[in-house]
């Protein structure tokens, strides 16, 4: 079915926030009304904003300056999955419930038809079963994690990546004058992209990734060894998912009510200690947290997003809906919604860059 009919979009942001969000925001107006000559309504606080209708008009005024700026004009949150939302029923009691006919209201309402949704895996399972109760949408993949299979890359991780690599760089100079190990730990979940990427451009002694499970005593066996050639501190890269041997990750919490329920997080510190009880040398853990979800992005993820909101708007003029555009380098390509989320992209430990980073003398605890 062609979209030539289509004359008013919507566009939301879906999920935890990353560098990069604006500049597609940014593209979609952009490119929807200069090109196409369409009408682009804002969506307000991702899923949430389409079940309480917190809509608003967005015009190319409404987007100047944002290409540069980090979070997003629209608000977002990975609290809201509109098919179990929690909601007060007659007697004031909140249970969870199917918001899908409220959508589809609130679409005809403000004569949406059809919807642009940026965002990462969760964000864009929501996406794939709307699209298959009928909504015309198109997705664009957002994550710093790097995780969905479909796509070469997904916007905001080269940025995130940064982030950390600049971290990597402080932490060897403090490192290095106090004689100490330094483990820090940076995002990613179940995959190690960050960890693996930022700890190659940061020159870590140590990377510790899901994929991977890791042996103290090598770990060890490596910072020591670094201490007979007489370097007399050791930088430690850890994924929040990596997990020892025989162990499982650590997790910092349960949160029902978001898209993964599972919280990682603390498993820098407890590498840290492991290392000082083992090792007998003095640790610190830095944990890098939401850092590298914030900040400018960078050109190329200005790049990539402002290519990706390009091309969604293409595809719904297309008529091509319930797909998601994809990077296929070099080219800006689409795949279907379920093919997107379909599995998880993660670290080959057989692949080039582990081999990269082994060849050069970087210990994997393996």
């Amino acid at each position: 079915m062609m979209g030539k009919g289509v004359k008013r979009i919507g566009v939301l942001t879906g999920g935890g926030d990353c560098p990069g969000l604006n500049a597609v925001i940014r593209a979609v107006v952009k490119t929807a009304v200069n090109r196409y000559d369409l009408e682009v309504m804002g969506i307000n606080d991702g899923f949430e904003g389409l079940i309480h209708g917190w809509i608003k008009p967005l015009t190319p005024a409404d987007v100047v300056g944002i290409l540069p700026r980090g979070g997003t004009i629209l608000g977002t949150t990975n609290r809201a999955n509109p098919f179990q939302y929690p909601w007060k029923d007659e007697n004031g009691v909140t249970r969870p419930r199917d918001c899908t006919p409220i959508i589809l209201d609130n679409l005809a309402k403000y004569g949406i038809e059809a919807l642009v949704v940026i965002g990462g895996d969760g964000s864009l399972k929501v996406a794939r079963e709307l699209a298959q109760q009928g909504v015309k949408i198109v997705g664009v993949p957002k994550t710093i994690d790097n995780d969905l299979n479909a796509t070469d890359v997904t916007f905001g991780f080269d940025t995130a990546v940064n982030t950390a690599t600049e971290a990597l760089d402080k932490l060897h100079t403090t490192a290095e004058s106090h004689h100490r190990v330094m483990v820090l730990e940076v995002m990613g979940r179940y995959a190690g992209w960050i960890a693996l990427e930022a700890g190659l451009a940061g020159g870590a002694d140590v990377i510790l990734i899901p994929e991977i499970p890791y042996d103290l005593s090598k770990v060890c066996a490596k910072i020591m060894s670094r201490t007979e050639q007489g370097k007399k501190f050791s930088i430690v890269v850890v994924a929040e998912g990596a997990a020892p041997k025989g162990g499982s990750m650590v997790v910092s919490e349960y949160v029902n009510d978001t898209f993964d329920p599972v919280r990682l997080g603390g498993i820098g510190k407890k590498v840290a200690q492991d290392i000082a009880a083992e090792c007998a040398v003095e640790t610190r853990s830095l944990v890098l947290g939401h850092l590298q979800r914030g900040g400018s992005p960078s050109a190329f993820d200005r790049i990539l997003a402002t290519r990706f909101g390009a091309a969604a708007v293409k595809l719904v003029v297309e008529g091509r809906f319930g797909r998601m555009v994809c990077l296929r380098t070099p080219n800006i390509d689409s795949v279907d919604l379920d093919e997107a989320v379909r599995e998880m992209k993660r670290v080959d430990p057989e692949g080039d860059l582990v081999y990269a980073a082994k060849s050069v003398g970087i210990c994997f605890g393996d």
